[in-house]
């Protein structure tokens, strides 16, 4: 399989783009075309106390740095690993008795970084991290007066000796974070807990529908002495074949959203129109606005679509304050007047269907919440590309509740289907991908057990019938 350096893609004027990445040679579905160490990345503010700071691992017992009573490690070897990068950080913490927001943290470690050696985080960065796109000038009122907030904010907390920052270059690399930025996930790639900036995979331009996906690989921190753990890195994965010469390509946005939405994000936060395909002759805008085959009518649908959306607000409310007996009434409610009305396919249908599922998961209601599972599923299969990692995700939390229902076979089927599009979004040794693996063999196991029992039973039922056909026979 193709591997972990920049052989596989070079840098290549794109035209109206701007700079791009094309493939040096063919590809196929799940090769590595390249995976980047990154250059810098902060946690969240929202998830500090609960995330490694080193690894971005989820724990329910984490060590906290006892000088600046800020950052969080898993234990003391993640936190001597971490050291060489916190400890201008932890200086700054105490100086300053709060931390600054998760823009500024990330901004200040960008710039010790490109103080302690270059602005290239390893030989195979094609382009210094200062030097990538700001578009500060395209920033409207509000973002400007953030952007000014920051900066402040930055030189109240960051120091490095006597080296000293304008304004505008300082506001430049906070330009540079916002549109270069990448979410960096936890250790089961479910949830975003972190920002960072990765320059080679800044390179790779949008497409709606793309020829790669990005996932984050946490590295290794299992080795008792730090020394020896594996930092963490994305990995820019083919999700197909892809020709010498292509570009390559990532999404920026859900694909999940109508093409008028996604062009709308792009540009309030990238800067730029997309003009890809799916946005020019809004492929499957259709099926994302669908109403049911019953063909109910126009205002019917427009009721239920403004029902939807509102019922949608409050679901989200429900589940922020964990009250998940809420969160699945508001869904059943709201499904039951979607019946007929919405198709399948349709998107506040699905993000209903999304939030039913995981909230009756967590009630333990897994026949309800294994029917969701599926429709979700179903639904997903129409609009996604098929080897999405969103869908491949979808189809295991789809096996995952057949399987706690009871219903061993569906959810088997089920989640060998789901690895066979994580072997190629996430690759064979992502954790999400071992974890699943491990399910496989188990529900494999459990499936052996119930048809070799099913034999006997049926076996044993035969043997009855054929004693009762002979006793008839006596009489």
């Amino acid at each position: 399989m193709p591997g972990a350096g920049m052989e596989n893609a070079q840098l290549f004027d794109a035209g109206n783009k701007g700079r791009g990445l094309r493939a040096t040679k063919d590809l196929s579905a799940g090769d590595v075309v390249f995976s980047e160490p990154g250059f810098a990345a902060v946690v969240f503010d929202s998830v500090a106390a609960n995330v490694c700071h080193n690894c971005f691992r989820r724990k329910s017992q984490l060590h906290r740095c006892a000088q600046c009573r800020f950052a969080y490690y898993c234990d003391r070897t993640c936190q001597t690993a971490c050291w060489e990068e916190h400890r201008l950080e932890c200086a700054a913490i105490r100086k300053i008795v709060t931390a600054p927001n998760q823009q500024v943290r990330l901004a200040a470690r960008v710039m010790w970084h490109i103080h302690k050696e270059t602005a290239i985080a390893s030989d195979s960065q094609l382009v210094a991290a200062d030097k990538l796109e700001d578009h500060v000038k395209d920033l409207g009122e509000e973002g400007l007066k953030k952007l000014q907030a920051n900066v402040r904010s930055f030189f109240d907390y960051w120091s490095y000796g006597s080296k000293k920052h304008s304004a505008d270059y300082i506001s430049h690399i906070f330009g540079i974070i916002k549109c270069n930025g990448f979410n960096v996930s936890d250790q089961r790639g479910l949830q975003a807990v972190g920002m960072g900036l990765f320059p080679n995979l800044s390179l790779v331009n949008h497409d709606c529908w793309p020829n790669c996906t990005v996932i984050l690989n946490n590295g290794n921190q299992s080795a008792l002495n730090s020394a020896l753990h594996s930092k963490r890195r994305i990995e820019l994965r083919a999700l197909g074949k892809i020709k010498e010469g292509q570009e390559l390509t990532v999404s920026y946005v859900d694909y999940m959203n109508l093409s008028a939405d996604r062009q709308k994000m792009l540009k309030d936060r990238y800067f730029f129109e997309c003009t890809c395909e799916h946005c020019t002759q809004h492929t499957k805008d259709d099926l994302m606005i669908a109403a049911a085959e019953s063909k109910p009518s126009a205002d019917t649908v427009k009721e239920v679509t403004a029902f939807s959306k509102a019922r949608l607000e409050k679901i989200e409310a429900a589940r922020v304050d964990g009250n998940f007996h809420e969160v699945a009434r508001l869904c059943c409610e709201t499904l039951e007047k979607q019946e007929n009305v919405l198709a399948d396919t349709h998107l506040y249908k699905l993000r209903v269907l999304n939030s039913a599922s995981e909230a009756l998961s967590y009630l333990r209601c897994y026949s309800e919440a294994a029917d969701y599972a599926r429709k979700l599923m179903e639904g997903y299969a129409k609009l996604y590309h098929p080897n999405s990692g969103q869908l491949g995700l979808a189809v295991m939390k789809a096996g995952v509740t057949h399987w706690h229902a009871g219903q061993i076979e569906q959810g088997h089927g089920l989640l060998c289907k789901a690895y066979s599009i994580l072997l190629i979004t996430h690759g064979p040794n992502h954790a999400i991908t071992r974890d699943l693996e491990s399910m496989r063999a188990q529900t494999e196991i459990e499936l052996k057990m119930f048809k070799q029992n099913e034999k006997e039973n049926h076996a044993m039922r035969q043997q009855v019938l054929k004693d009762n056909s002979a006793a008839d026979k006596k009489i």
